[in-house]
C-alpha cells in the first residue's frame, strides 16, 4: 500500500513539474517548431509514465480488477441506508445532514500537488530568477517584435502607397534609375521628357505629384491612359525606388525635346 501511494506522488509531481516547466512560457529565443518538438516530447514522458503506473496497478497478483486504480480514483461501492448511518456527521443545517465520505485521493494529490507547485514557482521565478517574469516577458516580445519590423521594414514589405516617402539614398535612386530606364523609359523617355506617356519633368500632372500619388499609378497602373499595372513585376521598395528618382532626379529638368504638358500645374 505504501509503495501504491508513493507512486502515485510520484506521478503526481511528474506531472505538475510538466506543467509548471517553462517550456510552455513564450520565448523569443526558441523557434516555433523547437517548441512544437519540446512540447510533444513532453506529453509523450507524461503519457509513458501513466502506461506504466497503470502496468503496475494491474499486474499485482490481487488486483486484476484494477482496484488499486478504483481506490486513487475515488470509486467505491454505494453504501447502504444502514451503512449510511454510520457515516452522518453530528451537524445539521437546514434538515441537510452530511456523510464523513473519504476525500478521493487525486484531490489531496492535486490539492498538495498545487502548494508544491506555488512554492518551486516562486523560488523560480522570484527568488533565484530563473525564469522570465511578465515584466520581462513583455520586454523580451517587444524586443523581438522591434527585430522583426526592422526586417520587414528593411525588406520594403511594410511600403505601400499609404506608408510611401521619398528616399534621398544614393544607392535606391540609381536603383530607381535602372528600373526607369529598364521598364519606364520606353513610353516616358530616357530623360523623362515623355514619348507615348506624358511629361515627367514639368509641374503639370495628371493623377497628382506627391510621391504617394505616383506610387499609386506605378503600383496599380492606368489601364485608360494605356499604363501598366506593376505591382507583379516590381517589389514595394522597387517602386518606392522609381518614383523617388523621378520626383528627385528628373522632375524639374529641362529635357530638349519635352512632351507638352499635360494635366494639372501643381506649384
Amino acid at each position: 500500500m505504501r509503495k501504491n501511494k508513493l507512486f502515485n506522488w510520484i506521478i503526481m509531481g511528474i506531472f505538475l513539474l510538466l506543467a509548471s516547466s517553462p517550456l510552455y512560457a513564450e520565448d523569443g529565443s526558441h523557434d516555433t517548431l523547437s517548441t512544437v518538438i519540446q512540447v510533444m516530447i513532453a506529453i509523450t514522458v507524461f503519457f509513458v509514465i501513466i502506461v506504466l503506473w497503470l502496468v503496475m496497478v494491474y499486474s499485482e497478483k490481487n488486483d486484476t480488477e484494477g482496484s488499486g486504480l478504483k481506490k486513487f480514483f475515488g470509486s467505491k461501492k454505494p453504501v447502504s441506508v444502514e451503512e449510511e448511518e454510520k457515516l452522518l456527521l453530528d451537524h445539521e443545517y437546514d434538515g441537510i445532514r452530511e456523510l464523513n465520505n473519504r476525500i478521493p485521493p487525486w484531490f489531496n494529490a492535486i490539492l498538495y500537488g498545487t502548494v508544491v507547485w506555488a512554492a518551486a514557482y516562486m523560488i523560480y521565478y522570484h527568488v533565484i530568477g530563473s525564469g522570465n517574469v511578465q515584466e520581462e516577458e513583455y520586454a523580451e516580445e517587444m524586443r523581438v517584435a522591434a527585430m522583426q519590423h526592422e526586417a520587414l521594414a528593411s525588406s520594403g514589405a511594410l511600403i505601400d502607397e499609404n506608408t510611401v516617402t521619398i528616399t534621398n539614398d544614393v544607392a535606391d535612386l540609381n536603383k530607381g534609375k535602372e528600373i526607369f530606364d529598364k521598364n519606364c523609359a520606353a513610353c516616358h523617355g530616357v530623360d523623362g521628357g515623355g514619348i507615348v506617356g506624358p511629361n515627367l519633368t514639368d509641374n503639370y500632372w495628371i493623377h497628382g505629384n506627391d510621391i504617394k500619388d505616383l506610387f499609386k499609378v506605378v503600383k496599380y497602373g492606368v489601364a485608360a491612359k494605356g499604363m501598366p499595372t506593376w505591382e507583379k513585376q516590381l517589389t514595394p521598395k522597387d517602386i518606392q525606388d522609381v518614383t523617388s528618382y523621378i520626383l528627385v532626379k528628373l522632375h524639374g529638368t529641362k529635357p530638349a525635346n519635352g512632351k507638352a504638358p499635360e494635366g494639372d500645374l501643381y506649384e
